[in-house]
């Protein structure tokens, strides 16, 4: 069951990139750490992560929150047996996600994530 999907942008965490999401947006700050989270208040499954430049290689265009740990895990078995470019490891983040980013068949990196029990956040 997909939790939600995320889009990443990259970028200074600013002055000028905040106002832009939170001012001309609309957008919420939800997260600080690891990343500048923003959601939506009235749909908080709409979320956009900036992420520093640099700050991520590869860098992800977007996640997507299978919503529990044993699903990533299975998507993950999914994608190696079916051959597909694992481009970050199978992860538990510090911050309390378990991770991995896998090349769709266009190339687009994306993030595949869900939170580990007890943790909360934005990413």
């Amino acid at each position: 069951m997909i939790k939600r999907i995320i889009a990443y942008s990259e970028g200074p965490d600013d002055a000028a990139t905040r106002d832009f999401y939170v001012r001309v947006l609309g957008l919420d700050v939800a997260m600080e750490y690891p990343v500048l989270g923003l959601r939506s208040s009235d749909h908080p499954a709409a979320q956009v992560l900036v992420l520093p430049p640099g700050g991520t290689d590869p860098v992800p265009r977007w996640g997507i929150d299978l919503g529990e740990p044993e699903a990533v895990e299975r998507a993950h078995a999914e994608a190696v047996r079916r051959g597909l470019r694992v481009v970050y490891p199978l992860t538990d983040e510090p911050w309390g996600v378990r991770r991995f980013f896998v090349e769709d068949p266009g190339g687009t990196v994306v993030n595949v994530l869900a939170h580990v029990t007890g943790s909360s956040g934005t990413e």
